[in-house]
């Protein structure tokens, strides 16, 4: 028994360990940093795997009935204005499973583009916008297992698009944010009622850009 809790308490180290340590990605100019512990992660070139835990989600219910935040997250502080675009894989095992990119300030202020396996089965594209309360927007849904997602942001303006080829952008969400809060921005896994949810990043790009017509994305 004595051993078996200095192994747990090795075990809590080790994880404490990695997500304090600071995080490189080819495609992302600055260090990243992990929000909330993953079960496993790789990284190789710009290409990014998350593996989340069991009961792993970022919402807060408008009824007020379910509020949590512990799906692992890897963030970066970004410039000013900025788009990032990548590409979503995983296996949609099980309900509500998804893959994201994350803009976060705090536990009240965030937002989620996320592929996720719908309560109907279908690979939906699903944003949400978190101010003080999670709404939740269904946009289409996909056939395969990938999706590319690209998010701006142009002074307190974000817009997100989405495009199943990484080249015909379809316009989903356009909003503002609090421009005085700091905010981060990166990937996230989840399996809300799922054991866990393996998502693969790829095709990750990062700039430094401030978009001048939201409808064409440039």
């Amino acid at each position: 028994m004595k051993q078996l809790r200095l192994l747990l308490f090795s075990l809590s180290i080790a994880l404490a360990s990695l997500a304090q340590k600071p995080v490189s990605l080819k495609s992302i100019p600055f260090p990243l940093q992990w929000e909330n512990q993953p079960l496993a992660y790789s990284i190789k070139g710009d290409s990014l795997v998350i593996k989340s835990g069991e009961k792993t989600d970022m919402f807060r219910d408008p009824n007020v009935t379910y509020n949590t935040d512990n799906a692992p997250k890897l963030l970066f502080v970004p410039d000013s204005d900025f788009v990032l675009t990548a590409k979503i894989h995983h296996p949609f095992k099980t309900k509500w499973d998804g893959g994201a990119l994350v803009l976060k300030a705090d536990s009240l202020n965030w937002i989620k583009c996320c592929f996720e396996k719908d309560y109907q089965g279908f690979h939906r594209i699903v944003t949400v916008v978190t101010k003080d309360v999670s709404d939740d927007c269904n946009s289409q849904a996909i056939k395969g297992n990938a999706v590319f997602f690209k998010i701006a942001k142009a002074g307190n303006v974000i817009t997100i698009y989405v495009s199943e080829t990484g080249k015909n952008w379809y316009l989903i969400r356009h909003l503002q944010i609090n421009n005085a809060l700091e905010w981060k921005l990166g990937f996230l896994s989840q399996a809300p009622v799922g054991s866990s949810n393996t998502v693969t990043f790829t095709q990750i790009k990062y700039r430094k850009h401030t978009i001048k017509d939201p409808y064409i994305g440039e």
